[in-house]
């Protein structure tokens, strides 16, 4: 699978973050995206039963939600823009052998984060996406930051706004992800969490998934349609397979 838990502190941001959240939440505004605010975001937890028991719908639906992870020193938070779907019975999912230690997350009810090393350098956001005792996940692959823009910076310095989480990589590195996290569970509203903010139906892109070796055919990346912070070639979103409303 194209490659998790601390629960505590409040869910606020600091004041000296709430510049960059206003000036990211007008960036989005204006450039066709995101909530029109002008200050923190509003954002509401997801439950689990909002979320598809199937991991491409999964996928799919998470396109234009929230990442969100609250700490001691305030919020980061960003919209999500990138997934990958890696279903039951893909060759590729790390669930394709059956449950063992390393990879039980994905094997937990939908909703919960796996969180994997890969390559020795990077770790990489999943998320399980069946009921208990299937196993199947969806990656989270980009955000578009949000708040807390000056903490990300700090773990990523010299990276501009744009790349701080555009690739699974860099946007765990920017969020401060690691092992930690695998097993926590996203629709609790605290810690690391994912959200959604009221705002207009945005439209959602299909391509084929990128970094793998192999079954790299299959349409499994969803991604919001023109948005700059999609990771990856330019000329694999030329083309909007699914066009339908998020």
């Amino acid at each position: 699978m194209g490659a998790g838990g601390s629960r505590r502190a409040r869910p606020a941001a600091v004041a000296a973050q709430g510049g960059a959240a206003r000036a990211g939440a007008r960036r989005t505004r204006d450039t066709g995206g995101g909530p029109a605010a002008s200050g923190p975001l509003l954002i509401v937890p997801l439950r689990r039963d909002e979320l598809p028991v199937d991991a491409v719908e999964l996928a799919r639906f998470m396109v234009g939600r929230y990442l969100v992870h609250d700490l001691a020193t305030g919020r980061m938070a960003g919209r999500i823009v990138e997934m990958e779907a890696y279903p039951v019975g893909d060759p590729t999912s790390h669930a394709y052998i059956g449950r063992r230690l390393y990879n039980r997350s994905m094997f937990l009810e939908r909703g919960h984060a796996y969180v994997r090393l890969t390559y020795g350098s990077s770790y990489m956001l999943n998320m399980s996406a069946e009921e208990a005792d299937v196993g199947a996940g969806v990656l989270i692959r980009a955000v578009e930051p949000l708040e807390g823009l000056d903490a990300m910076s700090a773990r990523r310095p010299g990276v501009p706004p744009r790349d701080l989480a555009r690739g699974p990589g860099r946007l765990t590195m920017a969020f401060g992800i690691g092992a930690a996290f695998d097993g926590v569970d996203l629709c609790s509203g605290h810690g690391l969490w994912i959200g959604r903010v009221d705002e207009r139906a945005r439209r959602v892109g299909v391509t084929t998934r990128i970094g793998l070796s192999r079954e790299m055919h299959r349409p499994l990346r969803f991604y919001e349609a023109g948005s700059p912070f999609v990771s990856g070639p330019r000329r694999l979103l030329s083309a909007d397979l699914d066009s339908s409303p998020l």
